[in-house]
């Protein structure tokens, strides 16, 4: 829990900087500022609450309905900054988009990059000329014999590799497991973003809602 007698409100005239992550996809979404009174209410109710000169004190997505979550709060070595690790509920910038600091925020991990390709594999056309062959995700995508064939084999080749306690190869296979396993969800129309969310929601099954 954070203490908020450990901040240094006064280093910057009573507030503190609040970088808001997303705490499924790690995505940084938004910089705001939130005094103590701020961060009072943020811990009594679980949802966002910031400072800022123009608006004051401010519920976020009190009016747009757009609003964060709090999973974790923690404070910087200095004590002036707070991590807001949150889930949020609709874009978290004023723009509509995702987050302030556009797409490459919020699709900076490896998972997110990989089916973002499997994704612009599916809209690619049909390579023309009769010479012309397509990549080996697209060959995947068009043959549902042959991604289920090979998603089972990735995951024979992880187990053996498991069994022979061979931690580089287990990795490797492993990482031919998921990239398969995207593949065969793309061709169900399901993405990581899908994945993501039932991994979070079984992680966090029993996490109280905030408070109204």
């Amino acid at each position: 829990m954070l203490d908020l007698d450990a901040l240094d409100f006064a280093k910057r005239g009573g507030v503190v900087t609040v970088v808001a992550q997303d705490a499924r996809t790690g995505a940084v979404l938004m910089v705001a500022h939130a005094d103590r009174e701020a961060l009072e209410r943020t811990l009594a109710t679980g949802a966002m609450h910031y400072r800022s000169a123009s608006r004051g004190l401010w519920h976020k997505g009190a009016t747009s309905g757009n609003t964060q979550a709090v999973v974790s709060l923690a404070a910087d070595c200095d004590g002036d900054a707070v991590l807001a690790r949150i889930v949020p509920r609709g874009p978290a910038c004023h723009t509509g988009a995702v987050s302030c600091f556009g797409a490459d925020a919020v699709a900076a991990d490896a998972l997110a990059a990989l089916d973002r390709t499997i994704a612009e594999r599916v809209a690619e056309a049909d390579p023309a000329g009769a010479a012309a062959r397509p990549s080996y995700t697209r060959r995947l995508l068009g043959d549902r014999n042959q991604r289920l064939k090979k998603l089972g084999e990735e995951a024979a080749e992880l187990a053996v590799a498991c069994a022979d306690d061979d931690p580089t190869r287990a990795t490797e296979e492993a990482a031919d497991l998921v990239y398969h396993a995207l593949v065969a969800l793309r061709a169900l129309g399901v993405g990581w973003a899908e994945l993501r969310e039932a991994l979070w929601t079984r992680a966090h099954a029993h996490a109280p809602e905030p408070k109204e």
